[in-house]
């Protein structure tokens, strides 16, 4: 890398820490040597200054300077798949075209890497090869939930996408079941929401407008149907996309999602009992970068489908 180059942060990247970017492009650097380049105010975020464990921000301009010898673009994901993980692979796609690859992910497959994750979305992109013609994640889903997973295959496709979810045009379509009956049945939560706490410990908690550390989140939710006072099936639209946005709004009006271990009330956990997550992407709405409009639905996941024979809910009340 020979000159300063100006690195946006992809939806998907969403409160990283910097430190951690910058490893998963260039592999070979040390956190010594990230730690000089923000020191010495070589590294920035939109102009700024930022340490090495400054959380970054989606659609963000990061300066990257010229790197230390030997620091070379990560090929991430470069390893050998399994036939098996290519067929897995493959075998998620709902859509896919020369710029799009739309996916049903799994509940229990992380979308990224982490330090105890090997397995995720991310390295099994490499089913589809290396290169320029990889995929790229436009956006993110928790691990434990289920549904559509939307990816680029050109840089400009990302860009377009990116675009498309920083600027509200991509309209999302969530289905949870949750604790109780929201009164009213229908309305929206505009609540900011904050991290805290660090790694497995991290939560999304609620706040106030004045509060730094708090970021604007909104979701409207519709109920589609109960199952007497313990459970109801809701539809949920973000408004933003915020790190667990829907899980810690439900909690925050008092109805949590069944199945949710980190975001949870005792009733709630008498509810689920061995219920995983109730939380499933189930359509994705947004303008297709050729023009016109992707339009595509998720069928129920496994755990999804225990869920609905638990409490009685049939697809066909969703019409």
């Amino acid at each position: 890398m020979a000159e300063v180059k100006i690195v946006p942060v992809a939806p998907a990247e969403e409160g990283m820490r910097l430190d951690r970017w910058l490893r998963r492009r260039w592999p070979h650097l040390s956190q010594v040597q990230i730690q000089k380049l923000a020191r010495t105010g070589q590294l920035r975020q939109d102009g700024a200054r930022v340490k090495a464990d400054t959380r970054l921000s989606a659609g963000a301009m990061i300066r990257v300077p010229p790197l230390p010898e030997g620091a070379a673009p990560s090929e991430r994901g470069q390893r050998t798949l399994s036939a098996a993980d290519i067929a897995f692979a493959k075998g998620l796609v709902l859509y896919e075209d020369d710029e799009i690859l739309i996916l049903n992910k799994p509940s229990g497959l992380a979308v990224q890497g982490g330090t105890k994750t090997t397995r995720h979305v991310d390295g099994l992109l490499s089913a589809w090869g290396e290169g320029p013609g990889r995929p790229r994640l436009t956006h993110r889903l928790d691990r434990d939930t289920s549904g559509v997973l939307l990816l680029a295959k050109t840089a400009e496709a990302a860009a377009f996408l990116a675009g498309g979810f920083a600027k509200r045009r991509a309209e999302k379509t969530y289905w949870a079941l949750v604790e109780g009956n929201p009164k009213p049945a229908e309305g929206r939560i505009d609540l900011p929401l904050a991290k805290v706490g660090i790694d497995d410990r991290e939560r999304i908690v609620p706040t106030t407008a004045k509060d730094p550390a708090g970021r604007p989140a909104a979701t409207l939710y519709r109920t589609v149907s109960r199952a007497g006072p313990r459970a109801a099936w809701l539809e949920l639209h973000p408004l933003t996309g915020r790190t667990h946005q829907l899980r810690a709004h439900m909690l925050a009006i008092g109805h949590p999602m069944l199945g949710d271990p980190k975001y949870a009330t005792d009733a709630s956990r008498d509810a689920s009992g061995d219920l995983k997550l109730q939380l499933h992407a189930r359509r994705l709405r947004t303008p297709h970068p050729s023009g016109g409009m992707i339009d595509i639905e998720a069928p129920l996941s496994r755990e999804m489908k225990e869920g609905f024979a638990r409490f009685g809910f049939e697809l066909s009340e969703a019409l």
